[in-house]
């Protein structure tokens, strides 16, 4: 799937973030898939990760944007799933990180704790920077296949 079309999901306390961030896709030549939520009726946010998670599965979106009040359970939720790579950001610099260090493929957002123009320059920056590949892969490699049983030593 290209990356070209990202699908957006939010639960109600995301709606008017996630309505800014479909705005600035599009006007940067982004197909939309608008999964969700669209009232301010209470849902649960782990329902809105599960079906970013599911648009990737799927191949319908090559990338996701996750918003939720804080952002936190929204990512929690979407990281649930081994292909996904959802991160939390606050500005253009995790969000740069994010894709250079971990080949992030759904960035997060909390619509109570970040302002909507740094969304927006985050959202740029994180569709904009490449993976670096290199020494990051076999780290990268590793978040999709944990170990079955963990081991502290």
């Amino acid at each position: 799937m290209s990356d070209d079309v990202i699908a957006l999901a939010s639960d109600h306390a995301g709606i008017a973030l996630k309505a800014a961030l479909t705005d600035e896709l599009k006007r940067l030549g982004h197909e939309v898939i608008d999964l969700g939520t669209h009232s301010g009726a209470s849902v649960d946010y782990p329902d809105y990760g599960y079906r970013i998670a599911a648009a990737l599965a799927e191949g319908k979106a090559g990338r996701g944007v996750a918003v939720c009040g804080s952002g936190i359970g929204i990512s929690i939720a979407a990281n649930r799933y081994p292909w996904v790579r959802a991160v939390l950001c606050y500005d253009a610099t995790s969000a740069r990180l994010s894709r250079e260090h971990n080949d992030a493929n759904v960035i997060a957002f909390g619509e109570r704790l970040i302002g909507v123009e740094v969304a927006k320059e985050a959202l740029r920056v994180f569709l904009q920077t490449p993976f670096a590949g290199d020494r990051h892969v076999a780290r990268v490699d590793k978040l999709g296949a944990p170990p079955t049983t963990p081991s502290v030593s």
